[in-house]
Order: C-alpha cells, then structure tokens, then sequence
C-alpha cells in the first residue's frame, strides 16, 4: 500500500477508511453535467466521469491536515501527523457515496515536520517512533473514535453533508433509505500470500466492518475503491431487503406490493454491478463475498421475486379482461 513522496519514507503498513453511501436526496436521476457540478469539490480539478458500464462520476481529491492520537484497542497513546484524503462519488446518478482514508507508515520521527512535508505526502500519517500497525488495526474497526483520536467516519460525514446541501438537489428523494457506514483497515499480508477477507461484519445500525490483508504494492486508492465497491452492493442489498420487507410482498394484494416495490425496479436494479470498477488484482476479494455470504446470490432471489410477483400481476390482469 504504497505512497507518494520523493524522500525516503517508513514503509507503509496500515491503511484504514469509512464509507458513507446513501440515496441521493433528489426526484430524479442526475445526469452527468449535474453530477459534474455537484462533485466539483476543488477549484480547477476535474470530476472524473464514466458511462461505461454505467453513469459514474467521481470527485477529486480532498485533503484534511491531521496532528492527533491514531486509535488502539489497548489505549496506548500513538500520535501521528499527515493529511487523510477524502472524495465523494456518484454512482448512476443516484447513489451517493463519501471515503475518507489514509495509509500509516511504520515508523516515523520524534518531532513534528513542517506541513510542506506532509503535504508532499497526500493521504500518509507518519507516527512519532515505531507504529503498532495491529494495536492500530483493532482500534480503527473498533467503537467510536474516542475525543482526540484520528476519526475518518466524521471526515467522510462532513463531505456527505456538505455534498448534500448542494443547491442543486431538490431535497424530494423518491423513497426513504438508511445511510450505511463502512469502517475497514488493511494491513500488509505476508510476502507471496494472496489478498484475503479477514473479517467482515454487518452492525444493526447500519456499521460494517471489513478487513484486509493487501500485498505492499496494492495502492491504498485501489483499496479504498474495493471498499467503496463493497459499502455500495452492500446498500442496495440492505435497501432491497428492507423494501421487500416493507412491502409485505405474498401478503398482501399482489397490487399494493407491486406499487410499494415499483422504486426499486425504477432505481436500483439496474444498479448491481459488482466489481465493475475495482482493481483486477482484487476481484479475487469479490469471488469470496459471492461465496460467504453470498451477496449476488441473495440479490438475485429479490430481484426474481419482485419479477414474478410482477408476471403475476400481468397475467392476471390479462385473464380479467372482458
């Protein structure tokens, strides 16, 4: 998980990030003139644009300066100095997503550098003396950030609520969803081990947990692009499992399920594409989540579902007519 930099650094051992993703707060779909405009977070960057294999945009960089304690789960006090960076990203004019990460280096100096050091540096925190990398890891997936500690939810929190309230949106969201939050860390895997999935937990109020073993030479941006990726099929899943739900879908009048369901086949369906933007070197990470637990899997019962369910209201329709 290498960085920048053109003097000698530390190498890099941990990298660590939190995933906002949520439903745009808008009628309708943007499309990619507005979706430019709402993501333009720095003067004289470009937002980065696909429609391939759909709409995406993505922000430029944003830079936050930090001199704090890094979590732990033993409460050693670790300071570190250096900048997070943070990007919003819109997914099919629709979903809103906001990452804060960074990567830490091993070891570090005694003293405080001046900041034209760490700027040299995006998106690196160098620890005063030697980084106990694990101690770190544990405290990045555990609790909240305690008052002082490094907190990556709050950076990505404030981006996705200053994108947000961009005058641009009108506010009239076509139907309610939760905000899921993503917290993972990445340390380095031994030398010739394959990437792998550690641990990745589901929260009930929205919190999952996710972490890595990386190759030092997987770049933290691709990381956190797996974990973006992760945090946005996860929501739709959550969404979708939460609008069948809601629906009482077998229950009730074939009707009132069908109009309760119809955002989800005018939103989200056509929004699943797993790993259509991550780093190839990672797509192995995504063959295990289809396997445990199965996330395309569980997708695709849904959406069949709601299919037939559909089917069956056409066919009926058609038997009752004169």
């Amino acid at each position: 998980m290498p960085g920048g930099g053109t003097t000698a650094l530390a190498p890099p051992v941990l990298a660590c990030g939190e995933v906002r993703t949520c439903l745009l707060q808008n009628a309708q779909a943007l499309p990619s003139p507005a979706a430019a405009g709402l993501l333009r977070l720095r003067a004289g960057r470009r937002v980065l644009q696909s429609e391939r294999p759909g709409a995406y945009a993505l922000s430029p960089d944003v830079l936050t300066g930090v001199d704090c304690r890094l979590p732990t789960a033993s409460g050693a006090r670790v300071r570190a100095v250096g900048t997070v960076t943070s990007r919003a990203a819109l997914t099919g004019g629709r979903l809103l997503q906001t990452d804060a990460f960074c990567t830490a280096t091993a070891d570090g100096p005694e003293r405080r550098r001046p900041w034209g050091h760490y700027l040299a540096r995006p998106g690196i925190v160098e620890p005063f003396g030697k980084l106990p990398d694990r101690d770190v890891a544990a405290g990045c997936l555990g609790g909240p950030a305690r008052p002082g500690e490094l907190d990556l939810g709050a950076i990505a929190e404030h981006l996705l609520r200053t994108v947000l309230r961009n005058p641009v949106l009108d506010q009239a969201a076509p139907f309610r969803a939760q905000v899921t939050r993503l917290r993972w860390v990445a340390l380095r895997a031994p030398d010739g081990a394959e990437p792998s999935i550690e641990n990745f937990t589901l929260a009930q109020d929205g919190l999952r947990t996710v972490e890595l073993r990386l190759a030092g030479s997987t770049g933290t941006a691709a990381a956190a692009r797996l974990c973006e990726d992760l945090a946005l099929h996860d929501w739709l899943l959550t969404t979708l499992v939460r609008m069948v739900e809601r629906s009482r879908l077998g229950s009730v009048d074939g009707r009132v399920a069908v109009t309760a369901l119809r955002p989800a086949v005018d939103h989200l369906l056509h929004l699943w594409m797993p790993a259509a933007r991550v780093d190839r070197l990672l797509h192995p990470l995504w063959e295990v989540l289809e396997r445990e637990p199965g996330f395309s899997r569980q997708w695709q019962i849904l959406v069949q579902r709601i299919r037939d369910q559909l089917a069956l209201l056409a066919v009926s329709a058609h038997v009752q007519q004169p």
